[in-house]
């Protein structure tokens, strides 16, 4: 479990008991009752967060633990994914934070997987980007991995974007785009564009990546014909699951689809407990 994981556990744990204890299980359950909890899924989707939802369960000292599927797995309705054996009332506490770990990168993963579905036949790929939340964006970027998509960077640090609010501050594309390569040569540089004449103005300074902000299907097909191949183009912005073949049939590398992470609904899992180690 790495230190960032164990942290995020810790801070779900503590937030459950906010200084005090379980009232409800330590009233009703004996100390020393053990049990076997059956995580299952309510609804169809493709299953991300089994290692997280692992590691919760040993965080609580709770170590028999068998994962039944593995993330990127679609299931039906009724799938038992995971099942625990252990104390009760250490079950029972890491239900809550078990499920709202399993059950938010689960509908990532579900979501994601439905809009690769719908550009299947292309060779475009769904992209995911930084609207995620705080502290979780690794787990979350892990479950668009998980239901078939990819990443973008996954920090400021990782790679530049230079993008409209940039392009204002150090006054013109050009001079932003420059600016990085200067100081960051080594780092993959990707410049924001929402006409065809900035992408005319920055192509000559081969960026590794142009993102065509906001731009029509008409406009993107003009993007490709225009960079002939010699820069990976990613269309974003009005892109929706209906129309995401349109946009991948342009020719475009990249889709990138803010709604994988601050939109996904959640998966319905549940957990169905067993008296009885």
């Amino acid at each position: 479990m790495s230190d960032a994981l164990r942290k995020l556990i810790e801070l779900a744990i503590t937030e459950d008991l906010d200084g005090g204890e379980d009232i409800t299980s330590n009233s009703t359950i004996p100390l020393e009752q053990l049990s076997t909890a059956d995580f299952v899924t309510r609804s169809p989707g493709v299953i991300a967060g089994i290692s997280v939802a692992v590691a919760v369960l040993n965080y609580l000292e709770i170590t028999d633990v068998t994962a039944l599927v593995r993330d990127g797995d679609s299931v039906a309705a009724g799938t038992t994914i995971l099942t625990a054996r252990g104390n009760t009332r250490k079950l029972l506490l890491a239900e809550r934070t078990t499920l709202n770990f399993l059950t938010h990168l689960s509908g990532i993963a579900t979501l994601t997987r439905s809009w690769v579905h719908a550009i299947e036949g292309t060779q475009c790929q769904i992209r995911d980007t930084r609207k995620t939340t705080p502290g979780w964006r690794k787990l979350e970027k892990d479950a668009v991995l998980a239901g078939g998509g990819t990443n973008h960077r996954l920090s400021l640090s990782d790679a530049a974007l230079v993008k409209d609010n940039h392009i204002v501050a150090a006054g013109g594309t050009l001079k932003a785009f420059e600016s990085v390569r200067a100081q960051f040569p080594g780092k993959e540089i990707e410049v924001e564009v929402d006409t065809l004449e900035q992408l005319h103005e920055v192509l000559p300074g081969n960026p590794d990546l142009i993102l065509l902000d906001n731009m029509s299907r008409e406009m993107c097909a003009q993007a490709v014909a225009i960079v002939a191949g010699r820069v990976k183009l990613e269309a974003s912005g009005g892109i929706s699951i209906e129309n995401a073949m349109d946009y991948a049939r342009t020719g475009v590398n990249y889709l990138a689809i803010g709604a994988l992470t601050h939109s996904a609904k959640v998966l319905d899992i549940g957990l169905d407990l067993k008296m009885g180690k």
